[in-house]
C-alpha cells in the first residue's frame, strides 16, 4: 500500500499548486476552441476515439454522472466525517450532490428541448427531404430517419462540469494526513481518491476527443461554457453563502476540532 500512499501524496501536491487549480477550469474552454479549429482544418486523423462506439464513450461517458456519483458520494461522506460527525453538517455537505445532480438534469434536458425545438426530421442523411410527421428527435430516429437541430454538446458540458465537481469535492484530502483513521478507512479513502483522479483524467481525455472529432464549434463552446458557469455560480459564488451546502472543509483538523 506504500505505492498508493505515494500516488495519493503526489496527486495532493499537484492539486495544491495554485496555477494548476486556477487554470484547470479555463483549460476546457481553450481545448474546446483549439480542438474545433483542428477538426475544421482536418489536421487530426481518425483514430479509435473518433468512433462514438469506443469503450470509454460507451461505458464511461454515456453514464458519466453515474460514475461521478458512485465514487464521489462515499468519498464525500468519509472525508467530511473526519472534520465533523455532526449529522446536520454531513447532510448539508451531501446537498452539494443534490444540487449538482439538479444542475446536470436541468441542463441536459434544456439541451434536448433546444435540439427538438430547432430541428427537423429528414429522410436521408444528406438532409434533402424533410418529413414533417415527427416533432422530436426521439420519434424521428425511432422511425429510422435523421434529425438535425441545434445540438449543444452535452458531452462538453457534462465532462467539464463533472471534472470540476470532482476536483472541488476532493480538495479536503490535502488536510487529512493527520486524521485518526483505521487502516481500512485509510485504504478506502486512498482508493476512492485515486479512482476519482483517474476519472478526471478520463473526462479530460474524452473532452479532448469530443473537441477534435465531434460537433460544431458553437455547440461545443456553449456546452463547455454552461459547465463552467454552473461550476462558477455554485463553488465561486453561492457556496460561500451561509444558506448554501457550503464549500468542502479545508482547514487543518486541529483547527476544526477547536471550531466544530
Amino acid at each position: 500500500m506504500a505505492a498508493v500512499d505515494v500516488v495519493v501524496c503526489n496527486l495532493v501536491t499537484l492539486w495544491r499548486i495554485p496555477a494548476v487549480r486556477n487554470k484547470f477550469p479555463w483549460m476546457f474552454l481553450v481545448i474546446s476552441v483549439v480542438g474545433s479549429i483542428l477538426k475544421e482544418s482536418q489536421l487530426v486523423p481518425d483514430t479509435y476515439f473518433s468512433s462514438s462506439r469506443n469503450v470509454l464513450n460507451v461505458y464511461f461517458v454515456k453514464v458519466s454522472w453515474g460514475w461521478t456519483l458512485l465514487l464521489l458520494t462515499p468519498f464525500l461522506l468519509l472525508s467530511n466525517a473526519a472534520f465533523s460527525r455532526n449529522a446536520a453538517f454531513l447532510a448539508r455537505r451531501l446537498l452539494s450532490l443534490v444540487v449538482a445532480t439538479a444542475v446536470w438534469y436541468s441542463c441536459t434536458q434544456t439541451f434536448f428541448y433546444i435540439e427538438d425545438a430547432t430541428g427537423s426530421c429528414f429522410k436521408t442523411v444528406s438532409m434533402d427531404r424533410i418529413d414533417n410527421r415527427f416533432a422530436s428527435k426521439a420519434e424521428c430516429r425511432q422511425a429510422g430517419y435523421f434529425w438535425h437541430g441545434y445540438d449543444i454538446s452535452g458531452h462538453s458540458f457534462i465532462l467539464t462540469y463533472s471534472a470540476l465537481f470532482i476536483v472541488e469535492e476532493t480538495a479536503p484530502m490535502a488536510c487529512l494526513k493527520t486524521a485518526s483513521w483505521s487502516a481500512l478507512q485509510r485504504v478506502v479513502l486512498n482508493f476512492l481518491y485515486v479512482a476519482l483522479n483517474l476519472l478526471v483524467i478520463i473526462w479530460v481525455w474524452m473532452f479532448i476527443c469530443t473537441s477534435v472529432y465531434f460537433h460544431d464549434l458553437s455547440h461545443k463552446v456553449l456546452g463547455t461554457a454552461t459547465g463552467l458557469l454552473a461550476w462558477y455560480l455554485t463553488y465561486r459564488l453561492w457556496y460561500h453563502k451561509s444558506w448554501s451546502p457550503g464549500l468542502p472543509p479545508q482547514r487543518k483538523l486541529r483547527e476544526q476540532k477547536r471550531h466544530p
